[in-house]
């Protein structure tokens, strides 16, 4: 007999097993290409904390010739205002108010007859008039020079003593340059300082 009645059919009390599939979804060449790689990575940091040593490196070799250069300015400036201490007084010396009196100082007087050479044959002659037509003893037409009066005359005896004392001071200069060279040193800072440039 038959029936209009609909049921259910018994499920089966295991699941089958789903069948392996040797199909596997691939990426596409561009996929993996895409993909950031460790290695690329690993070297672009690598890469910026080299960038950023080099940098610091460089502010620092820099900011430490910005010293030596200061240093060096400041001794250029030193040098500078000696030597125009030093021209100065060269200046001085050489004028001819202080010729005139380290002459007289020495007890050299003016000649009242001039003579004159003749290059060409060596002969000596004498030319008419006087040098010292006044008699004041060739000081007359100097102007005076307020500077020389801290000035001391220089006499035979004092010129051999200086000249004495200058080899004497130019031999231990000698010597402590050659002891100063075999044992240099960097100079050492107080308390661990940065050395700074000296401002005024």
């Amino acid at each position: 007999m038959s029936t209009n009645l609909a049921y259910a059919e018994p499920q089966p009390s295991q699941n089958p097993r789903p069948r392996p599939s040797h199909i596997e979804i691939v990426t596409t060449r561009a996929q993996r290409q895409a993909r950031p790689r460790v290695l690329y990575a690993v070297v672009t940091v690598a890469s910026l904390f080299l960038i950023l040593a080099a940098q610091l490196l460089l502010s620092i070799v820099v900011t430490q010739g910005a010293y030596q250069i200061d240093s060096l300015q400041d001794q250029q400036k030193l040098l500078n205002r000696t030597e125009q201490n030093l021209l100065e007084s060269l200046a001085l010396q050489s004028s001819s108010q202080n010729l005139a009196t380290q002459a007289a100082g020495f007890g050299m007087v003016p000649n009242a007859t001039p003579y004159s050479l003749n290059i060409a044959d060596g002969s000596v002659f004498r030319l008419p008039g006087s040098a010292d037509p006044t008699g004041c003893g060739g000081t007359c037409g100097l102007v005076g020079n307020t500077l020389l009066t801290a000035m001391p005359l220089v006499s035979a005896e004092a010129a051999a003593a200086d000249a004495v004392q200058a080899a004497a001071a130019a031999a231990a200069s000698r010597a402590t340059a050659t002891v100063a060279g075999a044992s240099t040193a960097a100079p050492e800072l107080a308390n661990n300082a940065i050395p700074a440039p000296v401002t005024r």
